[in-house]
C-alpha cells in the first residue's frame, strides 16, 4: 500500500532498514560472479581466457533491452503494492534459482561449458533487471530533499558493504574450502549459500517497503520509446552520470574479475581473496557517515571528485606490490575501499536526485525508464571489464587448466595479472575524475529540486 506524501523526516526506520537490506541482491549479483566466475571456467571448466570473458560479457547486452522495458513496466503498473514491489516480488522468485545455475551445472569443459554457463547467466540477467530497476527507482520517490536521499541511501550502501562482505570473503571461503583452490562442489556449495541469503534478503525487502512513503506520484509517462529517449537525450545531468558511472564500473569489474588471479598469482596465496576483499569492504561499512557530511559540505560533485581520486590513488599504489608484498597490497585495497565507499554512495543519491528532479520537471513517472536505461547502459558497460581483463591474459600467455592438471603459467601472464588489477583500471578511473566535471546538478534553491544543464 503506497501511503501518502510525506516528509523525508518521517520515513520510518523500518522503511529505511526494509530497503537497504534489498541491497543484498544488488551486491552478490554484481560482486560474485564478478569475482568467480571468469576463475571458475578457465582454472575448473578449461573455458579458454577470451570465451570466458566474452561468456561473462554476453548477457549483459541483453540488458540493454530487459532493463528499459521492465522500467517501462513498472512506471505503468497500478496495484495495491504500488508499481515497483510487484516487480520485486517476481525477482525475488526467479533469480535465487537462475544464480545458483550458473555454478551448478552438468560436468561439462571446454565450449559446451562456456555455453552452459552463458545461457544460465542470461537467466540470471533478466530476473535481476526485475528486481534491481525497479528497486533503484524507488529512493527518487521516497523524498524531495536533496540531502535526505544521500542519508536515506547511506542505509543502502552499509548492506551493500555487508553482502561484499558475503561476496567478497564468505563466497570465496567456501569456493576454496574443498582443497587448494576448490572444486566444483565447492563452488556448488558456494552458490547454494549465496542463493539462500539472497533469497531472504530480497523477500525482506519487499516486505520491509509495504509502508515506503511515496512524495507524489506523477503521472506515468505514457509516451512512446521514441518521445521517451528524446527527452533523456535532453537530460544532460542523467547522461554524464551515467557516463560517469560506466567509466567506474568498467575499472572496478576488470578489478574484481582480477582479484582472485592476483591473490593467486602476485601474492602467491588464493586465499589472499578473503583478507583483500575484507580490507575493501571495511571502509565501506566504516565510512558512510562521513560520506554523507562530506556530500554536504563539500556538494555531491565535489565528494565524488574526491571518492574518485581516492579510488584511483589507491590502485596506482597497488602496482608496487611486486616490491613490497602482500602488506602493502591490502593496504593500497584498504585505500580503495575507501574510494569505493564514496563513489557507490554518491552514484545512487546523485541518480535519486535526477529521477526527482526529472519528474518535477515533466510532472510524469519515468523513474523505471531512467533507472532501466542507467542500470542496463552501467551493467553492459561495466561487463566489458572481464572481457579486457580476459584479452589481457591471453596475451600475457595464461594457460587455462582444470583441478586435476594445474599449470605452471609463464611470467608474461604473471605479468598481465598484475596490469590488469592495477594499470587500466587506474587509467579508466582517472579519466573518470574528468567526467565528473560535467555533472552539474546542484541543490536547489526550494524544495523542489529542477533540472539543470
Amino acid at each position: 500500500m503506497i501511503t501518502p506524501a510525506v516528509s523525508a523526516t518521517t520515513v520510518p526506520k523500518g522503511v529505511r532498514l526494509g530497503y537497504g537490506v534489498g541491497s543484498f541482491c544488488t551486491a552478490t549479483v554484481t560482486a560474485v560472479p564478478g569475482l568467480l566466475l571468469l576463475f571458475y571456467m578457465t582454472n575448473f571448466l578449461a573455458v579458454p581466457a577470451w570465451l570466458a570473458g566474452v561468456v561473462v560479457t554476453a548477457p549483459k547486452v541483453w540488458d540493454l533491452v530487459v532493463n528499459p522495458l521492465v522500467g517501462r513496466w513498472s512506471d505503468r503498473t497500478v496495484s495495491r503494492w504500488g508499481p515497483r514491489r510487484p516487480w520485486m516480488l517476481a525477482g525475488a522468485c526467479t533469480l535465487p534459482v537462475a544464480f545458483f545455475l550458473v555454478f551448478a551445472g552438468p560436468p561439462l569443459t571446454g565450449v559446451p561449458a562456456a555455453l552452459y554457463v552463458a545461457l544460465c547467466f542470461l537467466a540470471t540477467a533478466t530476473a535481476y533487471a526485475l528486481f534491481e530497476v525497479p528497486y533503484k527507482a524507488m529512493p527518487g520517490e521516497m523524498t524531495h530533499d536533496y540531502h535526505e536521499r544521500t542519508s536515506l541511501l547511506q542505509w543502502r550502501m552499509v548492506f551493500i558493504g555487508a553482502a561484499t562482505a558475503i561476496s567478497g570473503v564468505l563466497a570465496p571461503a567456501i569456493a576454496n574450502s574443498d582443497g587448494e583452490h576448490g572444486t566444483l562442489d565447492s563452488y556448488r556449495l558456494m552458490a547454494l549459500t549465496i542463493t539462500v541469503i539472497m533469497l531472504v534478503a530480497m523477500l525482506g525487502s519487499f516486505f520491509g517497503t509495504a509502508r515506503a512513503p511515496m512524495t507524489g506520484a506523477p503521472e506515468a509517462d505514457r509516451g512512446g520509446w521514441r518521445e521517451q529517449f528524446a527527452a533523456i537525450k535532453g537530460n544532460s545531468a542523467f547522461l554524464w552520470l551515467t557516463v560517469l558511472a560506466c567509466t567506474q564500473m568498467l575499472a572496478v569489474s576488470m578489478m574484481l574479475a582480477a582479484a582472485p588471479y592476483f591473490a593467486t598469482y602476485t601474492l602467491g596465496s588464493s586465499g589472499a581473496t578473503q583478507t583483500l576483499f575484507a580490507a575493501l569492504v571495511g571502509p565501506m561499512l566504516l565510512t558512510m557517515p562521513l560520506w554523507v557530511r562530506l556530500a554536504r559540505r563539500l556538494d555531491k560533485r565535489g565528494a565524488m571528485i574526491l571518492a574518485t581520486a581516492l579510488l584511483s590513488g589507491g590502485t596506482t599504489a597497488a602496482m608496487a606490490t611486486p616490491l613490497f608484498g602482500p602488506v602493502w597490497a591490502h593496504g593500497t585495497i584498504l585505500l580503495v575501499g575507501v574510494g569505493y565507499a564514496g563513489v557507490q554512495l554518491l552514484q545512487f543519491s546523485m541518480l535519486a536526485d535526477v529521477i526527482a528532479a526529472d519528474a518535477a520537471k515533466t510532472g510524469k513517472r519515468r523513474a523505471g525508464v531512467l533507472t532501466g536505461l542507467w542500470t542496463a547502459i552501467e551493467s553492459g558497460v561495466s561487463s566489458f571489464g572481464a572481457l579486457i581483463f580476459g584479452v589481457i591474459l591471453s596475451i600475457g600467455g595464461f594457460i587455462e587448466s582444470e583441478p586435476s592438471r594445474p599449470v605452471q603459467q609463464p611470467d608474461s601472464a604473471v605479468t598481465a595479472v598484475l596490469i590488469g588489477q592495477t594499470t587500466v583500471p587506474a587509467l579508466i578511473i582517472f579519466a573518470s575524475v574528468l567526467m565528473t566535471l560535467k555533472y552539474r546538478l546542484r541543490p536547489p534553491a526550494g524544495p523542489v529540486p529542477s533540472a539543470s544543464e
